[in-house]
């Protein structure tokens, strides 16, 4: 909050008229049961959903085979923000097996970036083993050729959908379903992929993919989740988890 005035969704605002209208509308959001960036509402609480990170400390999370948080990993405008690459692979310190994740992230100019699930520190790095779904500006980043390489596929396995594709700087909501092998995603509210890990579609999938001789590919039953430094910055925020 500015000293001459009062913040909404990052936005000063100073005249005292406007000060009104923002708390009418913070009002109007919580009883809507809609929470502010980094909170979870009431309903969340109630539903079982858990903060990974609070807006205000990365007290959830660590580099991959670390104990700690590399200082390129930064918080920057309310989000977990990779500043620059060398940063590393960030982790849950957390293990899930089935789950509901949700989060919103935001890609810089011609960048690459990545989600992980069921990662685990057994391979040397943190995609050794894990399932990513994919973070990228779709319009200038060189891995743009590959359908299943755009934002919201499951990389290299299942390609998303251009209806849920936003440009680069723009905020996108991803949504992370994984019941038992059985794994959805979304992002900006459309279905970009529908599989069941292990079946033989998917195995078909991965037998096409870069995967195919990659031992131990997808074959934690549980694990943690992942973001993904691909030396581009990049941003994370409202990022929420809720166990099944």
């Amino acid at each position: 909050m500015a000293k001459w005035g009062v913040s909404i969704r990052g936005v000063c605002i100073k005249s005292r008229w406007q000060q009104v209208v923002a708390a009418l509308l913070l009002s109007a959001v919580a009883t809507a049961g809609i929470a502010a960036d980094n909170q979870l509402s009431k309903k969340e609480k109630e539903a079982g959903w858990q903060l990974l990170f609070n807006g205000k400390d990365m007290s959830q999370w660590r580099n991959f085979k670390q104990q700690g948080v590399n200082p390129k990993w930064v918080i920057d405008q309310d989000s977990i923000h990779l500043s620059g690459g060398g940063g590393g692979d960030l982790l849950t310190k957390q293990a899930y097996k089935n789950f509901e994740l949700i989060l919103e992230w935001k890609i810089s100019r011609a960048g690459n970036s990545g989600i992980f699930v069921l990662a685990d520190e057994l391979g040397p790095k943190i995609y050794s083993h894990a399932i990513e779904v994919q973070i990228l500006d779709n319009q200038r980043h060189a891995d743009n050729k590959i359908d299943s390489h755009l934002s919201g596929s499951i990389y290299d396995i299942q390609a998303s959908p251009p209806a849920s594709h936003r440009v680069a700087g723009e905020w996108n909501m991803v949504r992370i379903h994984m019941y038992n092998n059985s794994l959805s995603v979304w992002q900006n509210g459309i279905l970009t992929a529908e599989i069941i890990v292990g079946s033989e579609k998917w195995n078909n999938l991965v037998a096409e993919s870069k995967f195919s001789t990659w031992t131990g590919f997808a074959q934690a039953s549980q694990g943690h989740i992942g973001l993904q430094d691909h030396s581009d910055p990049v941003w994370f925020k409202n990022i929420k988890l809720r166990e099944l």
